[in-house]
């Protein structure tokens, strides 16, 4: 026990030292990219550096594997140094043994972070694309919510909030829908209900619809009007509103479930908010895969060149997996695979052959 609370404490101070130096580097890139994105607009030297700092989270959080991996060969080169592995191996504990605390300590650090760190980053996330739309002048259209999804556009005679119960998979087309205008100062002139809505270039085609002038001395209903079809001017479009749901990394974990449920209750497809929700499921299993990535070629005692050689190879394996799991979240993404396979395949196909690499150099 003692022996596998000094292999787990090394670990983790290992991990939060590759950390401290990842957190500092992604700080200055980022910083420098804020202030060249937003050079044009008149945004100040404070607002610049909160928008790194609420940026800088989300991006070390997608470079946890690289942290991890970099730990790990960092570590076990370190004990090989030193001989400790030796020693170890000469006191009767096989390699697969020694690496049961730094796996246990990936695998925690793993759960915190889908736990803890994921809502962080989410919020934070959330955060910085609201305060750069704001800084760049833009806002988001669209909002989902238990009644049902909420658009909202604008010209310059006001403003038009447009409800529906639910919609097509790009949002262009809505039922049981209802336009509500606004003047500029706030006060609202119109509501119109369909039973659907067309979007087309510059415009929204109703069916049945019915509109109430509020703005009347009279009283609404009775001066109501219907229509067959009717025409309602729209300055949205496709892009626009399916850009407005943003990332699903903006999603805390505990809130995608819900949000995937009323997402598809709308219409909508749900198919990239929930392979992401089982990425960062998956997420403390690829962690301990990169673990056992590095053991399997830095584990056994370096013997002259051929410690850059193993690094090389294992950085590389890493890589190599890494490119494989985007590649099976965008074939999720695209419905080409199911979430859970896209997901949970790569680090379980990973775990597979680092293991059988450990057990060739173990056994021979």
């Amino acid at each position: 026990m003692t022996l596998h609370l000094y292999f787990a404490r090394r670990f983790l101070f290992t991990f939060v030292g590759v950390l401290a130096i990842f957190c500092l580097i992604m700080v200055f890139i980022d910083l420098t990219e804020q202030f060249r994105r937003f050079s044009r607009t008149e945004a100040t030297a404070v607002e610049i550096i909160s928008l790194t700092l609420l940026n800088v989270p989300s991006g070390i959080y997608q470079i946890l594997p690289l942290i991890m991996i970099l730990a790990t060969i960092a570590l076990f080169l370190a004990l090989s140094r030193s001989s400790e592995m030796v020693v170890t191996r000469a006191a009767g504990r096989s390699a697969l043994r020694a690496m049961a605390a730094p796996l246990t300590v990936a695998l925690m650090i793993g759960i915190l972070s889908v736990g803890m760190l994921n809502p962080i980053v989410a919020g934070s996330s959330k955060q910085y694309e609201t305060r750069s739309d704001a800084l760049r002048g833009e806002s988001s259209v669209l909002s989902l919510g238990s009644s049902g999804l909420w658009l909202r556009q604008g010209d310059a005679d006001g403003q038009t909030v447009i409800r529906a119960q639910s919609a097509n998979l790009d949002g262009t087309e809505l039922s049981g829908v209802t336009f509500i205008r606004f003047e500029r100062n706030g006060g609202p002139t119109q509501r119109i209900e369909a039973d659907g809505a067309v979007l087309t270039p510059g415009a929204w085609v109703l069916q049945n619809a019915k509109i109430w002038q509020l703005d009347d001395a009279l009283t609404p209903e009775a001066n109501a009007t219907t229509h067959a079809s009717l025409t309602v001017n729209s300055t949205l479009t496709g892009d626009q509103i399916r850009d407005s749901f943003g990332t699903p990394s903006s999603i805390p974990i505990w809130e995608l479930p819900g949000f995937i449920n009323r997402l598809q209750t709308a219409g909508f497809s749900a198919q990239r908010h929930l392979v992401w929700f089982h990425t960062e499921l998956a997420l403390p299993a690829f962690l301990v895969s990169m673990v056992m990535i590095g053991a399997s070629f830095t584990l056994r005692h370096q013997r002259g060149g051929r410690t850059g050689l193993m690094v090389m190879f294992a950085i590389l394996q890493a890589f190599v997996v890494y490119f494989i799991r985007n590649f099976a979240l965008v074939l999720g993404e695209n419905g080409q695979l199911p979430a859970i396979l896209a997901a949970w395949a790569p680090p379980l196909a990973a775990m597979g052959l680092s293991l059988g690499i450990l057990l060739h150099n173990e056994d021979g």
